[in-house]
């Protein structure tokens, strides 16, 4: 895509307007995607084109630099009408948001300009076989005046839809002859480099159509000038990691309210009443009314929630110097209460669906089961069993929370 095709978002509620109308362009054919695994191309032009994948870039660099509240609403409208699709920018928003925190000029100018043309950048990060997700494999070594790369990633989410990949790898020189120092760097790979291969591989029982497959790096050659060092953006406060967990939290806070909505429509269209209930129509069973009301309390927390958080999150890019850490900390603890609050309100609003709509909407071809397994599976992406760890740790001790790439 040439920025001669990709619009240009230039405010906020440019941003939001653009995201609705897309929303209600996506919406209708969601749960048909989903069922018979229809990957969605012309949707993610459609996205790229809008402009929408670049209200990140930073405004020296010609983008609108928006504040991460509204990236977070953006991604939260799209989940409400196709989760699948607005999980597929989010590693975009991640890596767009590593180059301005840890790359170089030169490394700016050229991707952002390739983000402000409609590129779309997906992950190449986790492995398997490690003890934990956190041991990468993926070795990045010195030839000759470049540097080699080898290995296999998993869960690429977004990789089918790519231009460019970000690939996670760690610098193997133990000699130091590259003369870059040891640690993690990400890769930024265009997906016709040779030695790339992707994988349509994904089965999930959610989350279908993320194009979440594996890529295959075979002795894939990159320059120096490809490759930024993850430590810099995660080391000190740059509220790196709660700006990631956030954009989650908006997908399962759009999932819990398209949930709902879907139930809403149901009912009111197809629902019969309980006989006991005495009314002659579903929507007219005070039972019922009391379970909607009931949901609409949980979903509406979410929203709040996941509100407060992303202005939390403003609040410590924005802090001054001083301010810095603190800043992040509270963000990072505001997002995790979003993340947890969320993880629920999907859980428990996607479920909740047939309890109230009936035997009716447990159809296959209705495919309402949908917001459950998409549910089911985004939020097995980090536990939040360990947010409401590091939260009490951070009550009870005064224990800061961790900079890593998780919380």
């Amino acid at each position: 895509m040439t920025a001669a095709t990709a619009g240009r978002i230039t405010s906020a509620d440019q941003a939001l307007t653009v995201a609705a109308e897309l929303a209600r362009e996506f919406a209708p054919g969601a749960a048909a995607r989903d069922r018979d695994r229809e990957l969605p191309y012309a949707q993610l032009d459609r996205l790229s084109s809008s402009g929408l994948l670049a209200i990140t870039v930073p405004a020296e660099f010609g983008g609108a630099d928006l504040a991460p509240s509204v990236v977070t609403e953006v991604v939260r409208l799209l989940a409400v009408a196709d989760p699948n699709i607005a999980q597929i920018p989010h590693s975009h928003l991640v890596y767009v948001n590593l180059l301005r925190l840890a790359g170089t000029d030169e490394q700016r100018r050229e991707y952002f300009g390739s983000v402000l043309g409609g590129a779309r950048i997906a992950n190449a990060q986790s492995e398997r076989g490690g003890r934990t997700i956190t041991d990468i494999s993926t070795a990045l070594r010195p030839v000759d005046d470049e540097f080699r790369i080898d290995g296999t990633k998993y869960y690429c989410t977004g990789s089918l839809f790519a231009d460019l990949l970000a690939v996670l790898t760690r610098l193997d020189d133990p000699d130091a002859r590259s003369g870059l120092p040891a640690g993690e760097y990400i890769a930024y790979l265009p997906v016709d480099t040779r030695g790339v291969r992707i994988v349509d591989d994904w089965n999930g029982l959610g989350q279908r159509t993320t194009g979440s497959g594996t890529v295959e790096l075979d002795g894939v050659r990159v320059r120096a000038g490809q490759l930024v060092p993850r430590a810099k953006a995660l080391a000190g406060p740059t509220a790196y990691g709660a700006y990631a967990q956030l954009l989650h939290a908006a997908i399962d806070t759009g999932i819990a309210r398209g949930a709902l909505t879907a139930a809403t429509e149901f009912v009111r269209e197809h629902a019969r009443p309980w006989f006991e209930a005495g009314v002659d129509r579903a929507i007219d069973d005070p039972l019922l009314i009391q379970r909607f009301g009931e949901l609409v309390v949980t979903v509406a927390t979410a929203e709040a929630t996941l509100t407060a958080a992303a202005t939390a999150v403003d609040s410590a890019i924005r802090a001054p110097g001083a301010d810095e850490q603190s800043a992040a900390g509270q963000a990072s603890l505001a997002v995790a209460t979003a993340k947890i609050v969320a993880d629920r309100a999907a859980m428990d609003v996607s479920s909740a669906l047939f309890e109230v709509s009936g035997t009716r909407s447990a159809a296959a071809d209705l495919n309402l089961h949908h917001f459950w397994r998409n549910a089911r599976t985004h939020t097995l992406h980090d536990p939040v069993r360990w947010k409401y760890h590091h939260l009490g740790r951070a009550l009870l001790h005064g224990t800061p929370p961790p900079a890593h790439g998780t919380f």
